[in-house]
Parts: C-alpha cells; sequence; structure tokens
C-alpha cells in the first residue's frame, strides 16, 4: 500500500501550497481520483474550488480542460463535432474538452438539462459516441464539477440520475483567519498555481488505483455498508434513499481511505469517515421534512450513530 501511501502525500504536500488549510478535503479528492470516481464541489465562489482542480492536475502532469458551462452551452460543445474536410471529402471528428484526463467543469448547473446530460456516458461507461462512433476516455480520466449552493437565478439544478454518478459530494468551507493571513502571503507576487511542478506521472497514479483494488474488505465491513445504506433508505424524512451505485462508492473510497493510511484492510472507521461525503447526496429528501429544513448531512450522522458497527473477527489466511 506504500504506493498510494506515498503518491497521495507527495501530491497532498504539492497542493497544499495553493489550497492552505485544507488537508482533509484534499485528501478526499485524490481518494475519488485513486478510485476512478468523479467528485461534486459544492460551494459558494472564492474559495478555491477551481484552484483545487488545477492544482491536482498540475501535480500529476495529467492533461487538464476547463468548460465554463453556460445556459446557451450545447451538448456538442462538450463532446465534440464531426467537421466535413473539403479536401479528403470525409467528416473528422475534432474532440470536445471533455476528451481529457481531468475535466472540471465549472458552474455545472447553469447549462441545461440536455447540455448536463452529455456528461452521463463519459462519467459512467467513459466513453463518449459522437455520430454513432464511440470514443474511449483517456485514463485516468476524473471529472470535477462544481456548483454554487446558493445562486439559483439562472441555474438548473442537476437531475438525479447525474448527481448519482458523482462518487462523493464535498465542500471546502472558508478558511480559518490564520489560514486566510497565509494565503495573502503567498500570492503577494503571484499566484503559486503557476509555479507549482509535477510531483508524480499519470502511470504512477495508475498503478496506485491497482494497489488500491487489493484492498481487502471483510463480509462484516460489507455487511455494514449495505446495511447503512439500506438505513437511508428506510428513514421517515428520506423519500428516495441512496442507490446501490452509494453502496459501491462507500466500498471503493473505504479501500482508497486505507491504503492512504497505510493499511491493506478496511476498518469501521473508514467507511463512518466517508459515509457522509458519499451518501449524503443522493438522498431525496421529502416534502414534510423539507419544510423543516431536514438536512441530508445530518441524516446520514444519525444513521451512523443507529447502525451497529461489527466487531472484529480473525481474517482467514
Amino acid at each position: 500500500m506504500k504506493e498510494a501511501q506515498n503518491l497521495v502525500e507527495k501530491v497532498t504536500t504539492n497542493v497544499e501550497k495553493v489550497i492552505i488549510g485544507k488537508r482533509e478535503e484534499i485528501h478526499l479528492t485524490l481518494i475519488a481520483l485513486l478510485c476512478e470516481g468523479h467528485l461534486l464541489i459544492e460551494d459558494v465562489p472564492g474559495v478555491g474550488k477551481t484552484m483545487l482542480a488545477r492544482s491536482i492536475s498540475k501535480s500529476i502532469g495529467c492533461q487538464f480542460r476547463r468548460i465554463q458551462f453556460t445556459p446557451d452551452m450545447l451538448p456538442s460543445d462538450i463532446t465534440g463535432v464531426s467537421v466535413y474536410n473539403q479536401k479528403t471529402g470525409e467528416f473528422e471528428f475534432r474532440p470536445g474538452p471533455v476528451m481529457a484526463q481531468i475535466v472540471l467543469t465549472d458552474e455545472i448547473n447553469r447549462a441545461t438539462p440536455k447540455t448536463q446530460s452529455a456528461l452521463l456516458e463519459a462519467m459512467e461507461e467513459r466513453q463518449m459516441t459522437v455520430d454513432g462512433v464511440t470514443y474511449p476516455m483517456a485514463e485516468p480520466f476524473l471529472v470535477l464539477a462544481t456548483q454554487n449552493p446558493i445562486e439559483y437565478e439562472g441555474t438548473f439544478p442537476l437531475p438525479e440520475a447525474q448527481v448519482d454518478r458523482f462518487m462523493m459530494r464535498i465542500t471546502l468551507g472558508y478558511p480559518s483567519p490564520a489560514n486566510e493571513m497565509l494565503m495573502l502571503d503567498s500570492q503577494k507576487v503571484s499566484h503559486p498555481v503557476q509555479s507549482l511542478e509535477q510531483v508524480v506521472s499519470a502511470e504512477e497514479l495508475l498503478g496506485a488505483q491497482a494497489a488500491v483494488r487489493q484492498v481487502y474488505v471483510d463480509d462484516l465491513i460489507k455487511e455494514y455498508i449495505v446495511t447503512l445504506t439500506n438505513a437511508t433508505r428506510k428513514h421517515p424524512d428520506v423519500y428516495l434513499g441512496a442507490s446501490p451505485r452509494g453502496s459501491l462508492a462507500l466500498y471503493k473510497t473505504g479501500r482508497a481511505r486505507a491504503a492512504i493510511q497505510g493499511r491493506d484492510y478496511v476498518i469501521p472507521d473508514d467507511i463512518k469517515a466517508l459515509a457522509e461525503p458519499t451518501l449524503a447526496h443522493r438522498l431525496i429528501i421529502s416534502p414534510s421534512a423539507r419544510i423543516k429544513n431536514v438536512d441530508p448531512r445530518a441524516l446520514i450522522q444519525e444513521t451512523l450513530n443507529s447502525v451497529a458497527v461489527p466487531g472484529a473477527r480473525v481474517r482467514a489466511r
């Protein structure tokens, strides 16, 4: 597990030159990357959502593309388009910005549902079909989407099918006063992201992803994951609970968290730490609970408190 642990430590140290005081959030982003998942960053403007994506892509040396979503954007603006070449007499495919390794979709909820849905196939099946031709996505492939939860004018809520495809949802939050002072000092001359260097290669990342898949998950832990997700479906304040994709996200991220902590096995604390970022955004609160301003994150904590944690047993060799 040293591969994954060393990679995360190198990238985290590098990214912290730009994103100060957000070590846990950086780790969650890297966990999504190690699990080959996608991340939704929901926060107010100006807290470093775009800088986080840029910093990670520069640290890994991956191809980075940024898509600024707007209401007039078309699906072909994302996927690419076939253009007729008069010299050859044939159509040539010109790939869109989604055909990269790390794709930042900025303010994803500003685009229409039709445009948002252009990402569905790429996120789930890691391929893109344009004019009947299927193009595989590059590896590694990660979609980092940002949205502002405060501003609602001119926005289109993400369809539940698309929200469910994000492995995790995180928030960065405001920095502490001390960290904000450090941020001011770090940008006295220029932005630190401009001088950020690559610390790991894409090949090293693929090797770490393979190592994470070898982490052992006991049947008791699997049962704990399934019990947690089932509990969200039966909660009286929940109209629609976490999907089986949520169970799978919790399973995969638990393995990644164990790996970056130097373990080749998952413990209940891994699952408890990741339950909120992997499950809360998948819950649809009932209308009556919405009136009472029930927070999905509070429901996850309530579920964690009500579900018994599995005990230990001797691992078979």
